[in-house]
């Protein structure tokens, strides 16, 4: 007996074309099973009022207030000539505060009968300013008086959801919509299985979905939460453990390094002792390239806490025993980087079957697309003969034509920055699956790294090596407080006087065409008015202005990757002065002298990203510092960012901010956007217990049966899952 379809049933069948039409395109609903996810943001309750004290400028809002008074006004205009023009000022208020709704026109005639003072509604519009003074234009309303058979049916409940709405759907009429569909709550497929739901005592799902759109108490709500939380994670987590089920049913071929090596004369080469963390790290990586099934691991590491020696000496365990080795950067200045560090690591260790070469040696090369046709085909000679041990490259790797003799190792680094699809894609140049490193220097918390890189053991690196200088931090208000951004200029021509360098960032590089169409992002400030800074604006600015004499050079994106490779170049050498760069130099551009980081308009971006640019400068023993300078104004919450990227240096901590700030976005930024996201109730913060919790039973339920044989609805919400997230979610794993 299969129910599904009810829940299948398309939108315009059930709520007509017109509705469904707005549905699909503004909240990407197109099922009644879609509805019925769609869950209220909050609850209003019958005697408690919104708050009008805080309503947020231009957001679009549901707010339940009472009518104070209304006055119809007459006035003279360009279409009324004979002061025959209407206007309808009402002002309502909920105890918290008053606000203005105004109708004009013709729009004056049925608000003028309806709304009469004492009368309460549910009012839904865009929050503007005029005169100093919050209104609203042209409501949307829907009276709260039980006059109307029908509206006293679909506001029964003492509580009243307010759904996640959209200019062009106000929230009860989404509310009417989800008591059309209720009824088929009952026919949705249970996920989880009796004995976790029972054991846990959840309810059921037809219960869940019932309380949560038509609550008649704040317990209804908790427990259609703890339920749909439940699914969420739970669901996720299965598709997690299958895919590590999956991966771990794969042969692959185990790479225990040779006694006296590669690996060996590298480690009598340096110069350093590894830091307990890099060699408790090692043994786990070593440990997972002796089995015979793929490692998969991900290793998170502070900005500088020394991931690329980890890294290479896993390649080097992996040449050792006779297979290749890849890693796979998002950028070509990283690749770029990386091969030249590397190499200059090993030294003569680097130069294998060359002249002058060590004979455990190797040849470590390097591949990206914009290479010339020569330097590409000897590359790819080198890795198909096995000749190149170690091979470093961006998504060029990943083309059809690269071969490798013996692949044995992936590491990616970055990892947000590829798709699951392309770590298979290297992953598939192997005889055997090979092992996989994935790196990145974005700390995640616990929570996250069970959710997103569900798929992967982790290790973290989380002391710093001997000989890193701490990194002062502080924000310049450059509207409020100019002489700050001056003081900041002067700090950066002492830096270099003491024989230091600058950075210089800024968000955009500045010969872009202006799009109209990209609008502003929020209304959170008025900086957003202006197009961010760009770096050619800028550093002819500096040359002309505060760091004139000094040498200042661009780096970005565009530029030919010869040219900038030779930027890099001058600047490592210590040629340039000062380097104006857009966010390429963001992850792993290494050149210790450099002291200094000024980041133009920070508050364009994340809390993550500001923690990784600001991680390079103080590579070197002198102290960092980095200026995040800003326009918006002291109380918006874009300046509390960044008040808390200066206050501390602890990227894991600051991982837990962006994270929670972001979820917020994502919940608000919905209705603007249309975007969706599998997570609809569970916080990955907040519910780090259910998410633990949730794994184990996940993988307790696949190892007991992979393919949930006896879950028909598991199996449905896993297809409803991968089916609607696989782009979003898995892949960005």
């Amino acid at each position: 007996m299969d129910l599904v379809p009810a829940l299948e049933e398309p939108l315009k069948k059930v709520l007509g074309p017109a509705t469904a039409k707005v549905m699909a395109e503004h909240l990407g609903l197109h099922s009644v099973g879609d509805l019925l996810h769609h869950y209220p943001r909050r609850y209003e309750e019958r005697g408690q009022l919104t708050h009008l004290a805080d309503l947020p400028l231009d957001e679009h809002v549901t707010v339940v207030a009472q009518v104070a008074d209304a006055r119809l006004h007459s006035f003279a205009s360009a279409k009324a000539p004979r002061g025959k023009g209407q206007r309808l000022e009402v002002t309502i208020t909920d105890g918290s505060g008053r606000l203005q709704l105004v109708f004009f026109g013709s729009g004056v005639h049925k608000p003028h009968k309806e709304l009469l003072p004492g009368t309460r509604a549910m009012f839904a519009g865009k929050v503007s300013l005029f005169n100093r003074r919050l209104q609203l234009a042209h409501p949307a309303y829907e009276l709260l008086r039980g006059d109307a058979e029908e509206t006293v049916e679909t506001w029964a409940g003492a509580l009243i959801p307010i759904y996640p709405a959209t200019a062009k759907l106000e929230s009860w009429k989404i509310g009417k919509a989800i008591q059309t569909v209720l009824p088929s709550a009952q026919e949705a497929l249970d996920p989880l299985p009796e004995s976790l739901r029972e054991g846990r005592g959840l309810v059921t799902l037809p219960e869940a979905l019932l309380k949560i759109h038509r609550p008649h108490t704040k317990a209804d709500i908790a427990d259609a939460h703890a339920r749909l939380k439940w699914d969420e994670a739970f669901v996720l987590q299965v598709a997690l453990a299958r895919r590590r089920h999956a991966d771990a049913q794969l042969p692959a071929i185990p790479r225990k390094p040779a006694p006296d090596g590669l690996l060996t004369a590298f480690d009598d080469r340096l110069p350093f002792t590894l830091t307990e963390g890099q060699q408790k790290v090692s043994k786990e990586i070593f440990d997972d390239l002796a089995t015979d099934h793929p490692m998969h691991r991900l290793l998170q590491g502070e900005v500088g806490s020394g991931k690329t020696m980890v890294a290479l000496r896993a390649m080097l365990a992996v040449v050792d025993a006779g297979g290749q080795a890849a890693m796979l950067a998002p950028t070509e200045v990283l690749a770029q980087q990386h091969h030249r560090s590397i190499v200059e690591m090993m030294g003569e260790l680097a130069e294998g079957g060359m002249l002058g070469g060590s004979e455990h040696g190797t040849k470590v090369v390097l591949l990206t697309g914009s290479m010339g046709t020569a330097a590409r085909r000897q590359a790819m000679l080198d890795l198909v003969t096995g000749e190149a041990g170690i091979v470093i490259g961006t998504h060029a790797l990943i083309e059809d034509k690269v071969q490798f003799q013996d692949l044995g190792l992936v590491v990616v680094d970055e990892q947000h920055r590829f798709g699951v699809e392309q770590r298979d894609a290297l992953r598939g140049k192997g005889k055997q699956p090979p092992h996989l490193l994935v790196m990145t220097a974005t700390p995640i918390p616990r929570t996250v790294a069970m959710t997103v890189f569900g798929d992967l053991e982790t290790s973290v690196l989380d002391q710093l090596p001997a000989g890193r200088s701490p990194i002062a931090s502080h924000v310049v208000p450059a509207a409020d407080k100019p002489h700050f951004l001056s003081r900041a200029w002067e700090r950066v021509r002492e830096e270099v006087e003491n024989g230091h360098q600058a950075y210089v960032v800024c968000p955009r590089i500045g010969d872009e065409e202006d799009d109209p169409k990209k609008g502003r992002k929020s209304a959170e400030d008025e900086a957003e008015k202006r197009p961010p800074l760009a770096v050619l604006e800028i550093a002819d600015q500096l040359t002309a202005g505060p760091l004139r004499g000094l040498r200042v050079e661009v780096l970005h994106g565009r530029m030919h990757p010869d040219d900038k490779d030779a930027v890099m170049r001058r600047f490592a050498a210590g040629e340039t002065h000062v380097l104006v760069a857009t966010t390429v130099i963001e992850v792993g551009v290494n050149v210790p002298n450099a002291t200094a980081m000024v980041i133009m308009d920070a508050d364009r971006f994340g809390v993550s990203q500001l923690h990784q640019l600001r991680g390079r400068v103080g590579r070197g023993s002198a102290a960092g510092l980095c200026l995040l300078v800003t326009e918006v104004p002291e109380a918006s919450p874009a300046r509390q960012r960044l008040n808390a990227v200066a206050s501390t240096l602890d990227g894991f901590e600051l991982s837990r901010i962006d994270l929670e700030q972001r979820r917020e976005g994502d919940v608000l930024g919905q209705a603007q956007s249309g975007a969706r996201t599998s997570l609809r109730v569970l916080a990955v913060i907040e519910d780090e217990e259910i998410i633990a919790e949730a794994r184990q039973e996940a993988t307790a339920v696949v190892e007991a049966d992979p393919e949930l044989t006896a879950l028909p609805g598991l199996r449905t919400a896993l297809d409803a899952l991968l089916d609607e997230e696989r782009e979003q979610y898995l892949e960005k794993g």
